[in-house]
């Protein structure tokens, strides 16, 4: 049994994470700001932004595991992608035993997609990770779907319910191969148990990959409803969503307009074969995802 501290333990990923420890007998202390208790995880307050708070966390569980999940897709106030992305993890990398494991959250693209402050940073973090000296292992997954997910649940669900017609941005080509949450918690877990994997950076991919038209279409299936898709030309999307961001809650920021037309898609040959993945299909799911049940 080993002693595994899970940073950002109260989200999407983090929920499905600590759930994967506590079934293979790990002892398990539940990073977050509130310090909330996780399934039968200890609660432990962790504030990754503040150096403090996470020098006392480490202190309390003593891990030899930490795994590092904490990350936004939109900024807000002083929760900028430099601050959580990047300060954030030089802080959990300097606090973290240098005899303990290191499993790192970071995003298919990171470093890559030109235009996105996003995955700028999720690069950056990445090389703080790297040159570290800690027996790091770094995890890229693309979208990620599962009951409670962000992208199928709220952003993809919101443009094809909002209006008469669903927009596509451009032609609709850009490619995706979307992983369960499941998928993407096995992977991490399992990393524990093999000390093969320190010094890999793996891509977590589903079994599938799709285009965005399709995305849209399946969502409507899962949905129930029928409605016209239309192209919307990239040179008016260049235009349109800057203009976006004046509104309190914009339905597509500059950074996932970046990262959609950059798509989102890799083999999931390695991952798949090292860490034993069912590679759950997104069709089978994306009707629980959307009801959110």
């Amino acid at each position: 049994m080993t002693n595994v501290l899970v940073t950002g333990a109260t989200g999407f990923v983090g929920r499905a994470v600590v759930k994967e420890l506590l079934g293979r007998g790990h002892r398990v202390f539940a990073g977050s700001r509130g310090g909330e208790a996780v399934g039968g995880a200890s609660g432990l307050k962790l504030d990754v932004t503040d150096p403090g708070s996470v020098t006392r966390a480490v202190g309390e569980a003593d891990p030899g595991a930490v795994i590092h999940l904490v990350g936004i897709i939109q900024e807000q106030g002083d929760q900028t992608f430099s601050r959580v992305h990047v300060d954030a993890t030089r802080h959990v990398l300097a606090a973290t035993p240098r005899s303990a494991r290191y499993l790192h959250m970071s995003a298919l693209g990171a470093g890559e997609i030109p235009g996105s402050r996003y995955s700028v940073t999720k690069g950056e973090a990445e090389a703080l990770a790297q040159r570290s000296g800690l027996n790091w292992t770094i995890f890229r997954p693309s979208l990620i779907f599962g009951v409670g997910d962000d992208f199928f649940g709220r952003v993809l669900k919101n443009l094809v319910s909002a209006a008469p017609v669903v927009p596509q941005i451009g032609d609709g080509r850009f490619p995706f191969r979307p992983v369960s949450v499941e998928d993407v918690a096995q992977a991490f877990v399992s990393a524990l148990d093999r000390p093969e994997t320190v010094g890999h950076v793996y891509a977590l991919t589903g079994p599938q990959e799709f285009t965005f038209r399709e995305l849209l279409e399946l969502e409507l299936a899962a949905l129930g409803k029928k409605k016209p898709i239309v192209p919307v030309p990239l040179a008016l999307m260049n235009l349109g969503v800057p203009l976006m961001q004046v509104l309190p809650n914009p339905p597509i920021t500059r950074d996932q307009y970046a990262m959609l037309k950059a798509g989102n898609t890799a083999p999931n040959d390695e991952a798949r074969e090292v860490f034993r993945l069912p590679m759950h299909r997104l069709q089978d799911r994306l009707g629980q995802i959307v009801q959110g049940r």
